[in-house]
């Protein structure tokens, strides 16, 4: 997870429809020291058919996810990818402070009510219910963390969660 601006960009000609190959600056990183400390490209399919993302080069700042495939970064439209600017200042918090307390969480989407957590570990994901999905209110605005005895719930403010609550109604 990094927040970089695209600097330069090359049609490579592997695999049978091609890889656009991104030369970014890199300005910070959230996640992934320990398996590649510093980013200099970003790999992804150069069709947007095959899940490849489209980024413009020298004009923004964006925050990338991905994965590390045979010591290269590798993005597509499954990954969360933004503009910077375009970040709630949630989200740039979570980025910072609160997304790191909810590794041992998993985020499981709703699709139609009713809902459930099938385990204390689950935080339920109801963007999913809109037309929002990835921008909807909850992704824009709130960060699943573990609490007390390994519980995971939705957590939004904008002090240091505090871990002797349970807030089960948040969303």
């Amino acid at each position: 997870v990094i927040r970089a601006k695209v600097v330069g960009k090359k049609l490579m000609k592997d695999g049978p429809f091609g890889t656009m190959r991104y030369t970014v600056k890199q300005m910070k990183m959230y996640r992934g020291f320990q398996i590649m400390p510093h980013v200099q490209y970003i790999y992804t399919e150069a069709s947007e058919s095959l899940c490849g993302v489209k980024l413009e080069v020298n004009k923004y700042q964006y925050l990338i996810t991905g994965r590390v495939y045979e010591g290269k970064v590798y993005t597509g439209l499954c990954n969360w990818y933004e503009k910077w600017d375009r970040l709630t200042l949630s989200q740039r918090k979570g980025l910072n402070h609160r997304y790191h307390l909810g590794c041992g969480c998993k985020i499981r989407p709703c699709y139609y009510l009713p809902c459930f957590a099938t385990s204390k570990n689950e935080c339920i994901w109801t963007d999913m219910l809109s037309n929002f999905g990835h921008s909807g209110y909850q992704a824009k605005h709130y960060a699943c963390i573990k609490r007390v005895e390994g519980y995971c719930s939705w957590y939004r403010g904008w002090a240091p969660p505090d871990k002797t609550i349970i807030n089960a109604t948040d969303p």
